[in-house]
């Protein structure tokens, strides 16, 4: 066994003798200390001791004083409490205030199973305090993870997105100009009509890599978010069939008239709208869907609610339900937050991000879906 280092606050030499007999019959190994005034026991603090064994009543000390010295220090060790006059009360007391046990001085032969009992359960406790804090720590490391993953994906996608547009989008569209030249220029019938399937061919193409594009990097939201929300209900709309209003803060978004969000916010905010409505298309069975977007007390809002069926805790228990879990670390990204409420007559799904000195934005108002004219994000048409 270990040697113990306890800490004996007792102004009688002949008690501590004596307990220090009972610990040594109790086959412990200890480095005994006696002390017997408060500022002795404040300078013994500062140093590492197993456990403190207390009496009650010292010239101008008492051992409850000595427990809520040590409890202000903050420091976890064991403290015994040990009178010959202690009545049941000021036990009772002193085990609220933290203490791990009291004896009796005529009763000291529980001396050696209470102290190793009230050791091992502080380091019980302090193992597990450890190990909590071990666990916040990994979980933040897999926070900070999934963070970063999110922010590479999403410079990847740029990455790619950006080479889809100047690399195939330009070679695509100098090879729609080619064919189109052929086909002004030539008389014959048969090359006129494989150029035409050619150039069918490569619309196609040029369709196929901007919505290749969009889905990586939405270009649209070089317009500002609220002509990326009213895109994406747009072609949500047109796609499903499905009613999506937006509603937006009365100051036209994403115009000089208003201050630019912090970095990553617009692209977040795009995210979350992007994934809810796939959500919706997918499971809720709606016939209409809402987004609003608003700046109140210096927080942004994206709300997408339906009137879907609604999810149940099975779906939401899913092992491998990631949309969800991947929309909560996109926003910790901003240091924002997601919430998600559901019942049967609908889902609402929320993206909340402080904006720090953002002042407080108007209140919102109906505004219709843009059309695919408006969209400055395409390639232009030949």
């Amino acid at each position: 066994m270990r040697k113990l280092r306890l800490l004996h606050l007792e102004d009688s030499e002949l008690d501590h003798a004596l307990t220090r007999a009972h610990l040594v019959r109790g086959g412990l190994t200890v480095e005994l200390r006696r002390i017997d005034s408060e500022a002795e026991f404040l300078a013994a603090l500062d140093q590492p001791w197993d456990a403190i064994i207390s009496d009650y009543n010292l010239p101008g000390f008492s051992g409850l004083v000595a427990l809520d010295l040590l409890k202000a220090s903050g420091r976890d060790v064991p403290f015994i409490l040990v009178s010959g006059e202690i009545g049941e009360d000021t036990a009772v007391e002193a085990m609220r205030n933290g203490a791990s046990d009291y004896l009796l001085k005529n009763k000291l032969a529980r001396l050696v199973p209470a102290l190793l009992l009230a050791v091992e359960a502080t380091e019980t406790r302090c193992a597990r305090v450890r190990a909590d804090r071990e666990l916040g720590a990994s979980q933040q490391r897999l926070r900070e993870l999934a963070q970063h993953l999110q922010t590479s994906i999403e410079q990847e996608r740029a990455a790619i997105a950006r080479e889809i547009h100047d690399d195939v989008g330009g070679s695509l569209t100098a090879l729609k100009f080619d064919l189109a030249w052929i086909a002004r220029h030539t008389d014959s019938d048969a090359v006129l009509m494989r150029v035409n399937a050619a150039l069918e061919t490569v619309t196609l193409a040029i369709d196929s890599s901007k919505r290749i594009m969009h889905n990586l990097r939405p270009a649209i939201l070089e317009q500002g978010l609220a002509a990326a929300l009213q895109w994406i209900a747009s072609r949500f709309e047109k796609r499903t069939g499905t009613s999506c209003i937006v509603r937006l803060p009365r100051t036209a978004w994403g115009s000089s008239e208003t201050p630019d969000l912090p970095a990553g916010v617009p692209l977040v905010a795009y995210r979350t709208a992007q994934e809810a409505l796939t959500n919706i298309s997918k499971h809720a069975q709606a016939t209409s869907v809402q987004i609003d977007l608003s700046l109140a007390g210096g927080v942004l809002s994206l709300e997408i609610s339906d009137n879907g069926r609604g999810l149940g805790a099975a779906d939401l228990a899913k092992a491998r339900s990631f949309g969800i879990r991947g929309l909560h670390e996109r926003a910790g990204t901003v240091g924002g937050w997601v919430e998600l409420s559901s019942q049967p007559g609908g889902t609402s799904l929320i993206l909340s991000v402080p904006l720090g000195l953002l002042a407080p934005g108007p209140a919102a108002r109906p505004v219709g879906p843009i059309h695919d004219a408006d969209d400055h994000s395409q390639w232009g048409a030949l």
